[in-house]
């Protein structure tokens, strides 16, 4: 492990990974810890709970189809729902710097207020702090891009602004004897993705760098529960994720290598929009690498998954699910990807992000 934090720490890929495993799991280790999902599930006087928590530092702080609130509250519904949880109550801490515009701070207050009433939960208690305003320089438009990132339209850097940030932390109950586990996965098991990669990353991307692109792509941030609590009900499920930092790349490495499987998924089956395709392309990056914000990757009993994809495809959240590929077998694990050309080719686990500060 490098003596110093990076950035790429922070991505969701193996350097955060090897952070978690090597540092806090070496110091902080205990049974409901171990198994590092989503969200932590444990007994208490009968029930059974999930317990999440998250930060979010997106930059900049709205962006198309979404803002920092919504995401900070939908992300953390989201990671209690993945573990079959019906989410109930948030927090909502908040850490401003100084100079912040009150209007902003209104604003992403009401978007939390409007995203926790559509997903049917409260935020019960929070915390604000104001800090003073950061010293930083000055960054050019591409930083966080590949070397030739330089894309013509783009704004050649801003002068730093007061920043937000908010941790969320969530509680929900476990009913109906849910019990979603890598440990259940079986050789044949089908693995659905409920929608298009991609599309969060390169919303907020774009907006960040001043992009002017012909196509208009929103973020898909939104809050699963509902959906989720559908698919439970629609056939046997082993378990989910959303594929946020590290993307679907990162969440399938990790299955993989929890559970010592081998998964084969096909590029044909996986849906990414036309124009994000397009940009990735441009922009020397991989969709499946990138933060989304509003999907789900489950892993379901073969025999049920045409019937949980029929009840995903019934919901505008899940219009474009697909089932991208199935668990081979429990030898060597790893993820490997069929190309439309008749090949196969190993997709990795991400090191970092290519994206920094998307969520």
């Amino acid at each position: 492990m490098k003596d110093t934090i990076s950035i790429g720490h922070g991505g969701g890929g193996r350097l955060a990974r090897d952070l978690i495993k090597n540092l806090f799991l070496k110091h902080l280790n205990n049974p409901k810890l171990a198994p590092l999902g989503d969200s932590a599930v444990f007994e208490l006087n009968g029930s059974k709970l999930a317990l999440t928590t998250d930060s979010f530092v997106v930059k900049p702080i709205f962006f198309p189809g979404g803002d920092i609130g919504k995401l900070a509250v939908c992300g953390t519904v989201n990671d209690l729902s993945v573990v079959g949880a019906r989410p109930l109550y948030l927090s909502c801490g908040i850490i401003i710097e100084e100079g912040f515009s009150l209007k902003d701070l209104e604003a992403i207050t009401l978007s939390i207020k409007e995203s926790a009433d559509k997903a049917g939960v409260e935020v019960i208690t929070g915390d604000t702090k104001v800090i003073e305003k950061s010293q930083r320089v000055k960054e050019p438009a591409t930083a966080g891009l590949p070397p030739n990132g330089s894309i013509g339209g783009s704004k050649q850097g801003s002068e730093s602004q007061s920043n937000i940030y908010i941790n969320t932390a969530g509680i929900g109950i476990v009913e109906n004897s849910i019990e979603l586990s890598i440990d259940k996965i079986a050789v044949g098991d089908k693995i659905i993705l409920s929608g298009t990669l991609g599309d969060h990353g390169i919303a907020v991307l774009s907006k960040r760098e001043g992009f002017d692109f012909e196509s208009t792509i929103e973020s898909d941030c939104a809050a699963l529960n509902g959906l989720i609590e559908k698919i439970l009900k629609a056939g046997l499920i082993k378990f989910m994720r959303d594929p946020t930092r590290g993307g679907l790349a990162a969440i399938l490495n990790e299955i993989a290598e929890d559970g010592n499987l081998r998964i084969v998924i096909n590029e044909e089956a996986i849906p990414v929009r036309d124009d994000v395709k397009g940009i990735c392309e441009m922009l020397g990056l991989d969709p499946f690498y990138i933060a989304n914000e509003g999907k789900v990757v489950i892993v379901s009993a073969k025999d049920d998954a045409e019937n949980i994809l029929r009840v995903l495809r019934n919901d505008s959240l899940g219009q474009n699910a697909s089932i991208i590929g199935e668990v081979a077998g429990k030898e060597k694990h790893g993820v490997y990807l069929k190309t439309p050309y008749g090949g196969t080719r190993i997709l990795d686990m991400p090191v970092d992000d290519p994206l920094p500060r998307i969520c």
